[in-house]
């Protein structure tokens, strides 16, 4: 079994922001399966089911970002995952928004939901899918931007980068990651 995480904030107020892409990969990944994430449990909404042949859980932790390890981990217990079989999906600022890099392992750069991820798996080594947001234009506050909506110039790339991302999770699903992380970091 596969787990595939996307951190974001919960709540309407955080719904489309730059800190959510991660929750709009996973809705990609849904609406493409027609599936609905509506299953709560370990602070998650989540869905298990079939894709391209490998059992997939889809999750959305509930924690807010800060926190999403306490989501996590319950889950790789509850359905004895590995953390080589997790793929978790997050915002990076220091790449150009809508660009995609896939790492095996590595720290936290600074992002606090794979910080609160690293403490509760205990390890670093997990599979990392990281979609840019690129930096502000203006001197704002990290903690604005990252919480503030993508601007309409930016829809274009956010959107390739959403499909790019659910594209590289579905190839996940039956190749290994290396392959999936040599085909899409060519870029």
């Amino acid at each position: 079994m596969k787990c595939i995480v996307g951190l974001g904030n919960p709540g309407r107020k955080y719904k489309k922001t730059r800190h959510n892409i991660g929750f709009l990969v996973i809705d990609e990944l849904a609406n493409r399966h027609k599936l609905k994430l509506n299953k709560e449990k370990y602070n998650g909404l989540y869905v298990v089911e079939q894709l391209n042949g490998e059992k997939v859980l889809l999750l959305q932790p509930q924690t807010f970002m800060n926190l999403s390890g306490e989501s996590i981990r319950p889950f790789m217990d509850f359905y004895k995952i590995s953390p080589s079989e997790v793929l978790v999906i997050y915002d990076d600022l220091d790449l150009p928004t809508g660009k995609i890099r896939l790492r095996q392992k590595g720290g936290h750069g600074g992002h606090n939901g794979i910080k609160s991820t690293i403490l509760h798996l205990g390890t670093k080594e997990f599979n990392r899918l990281r979609i840019g947001i690129g930096r502000p234009d203006t001197p704002i506050p990290v903690v604005d931007y990252v919480l503030g909506k993508f601007h309409k110039n930016e829809a274009d790339a956010v959107t390739q980068g959403i499909i790019q991302a659910a594209d590289a999770c579905e190839m996940w699903l039956q190749k290994p990651f290396l392959e999936v992380m040599n085909e899409f970091n060519r870029g």
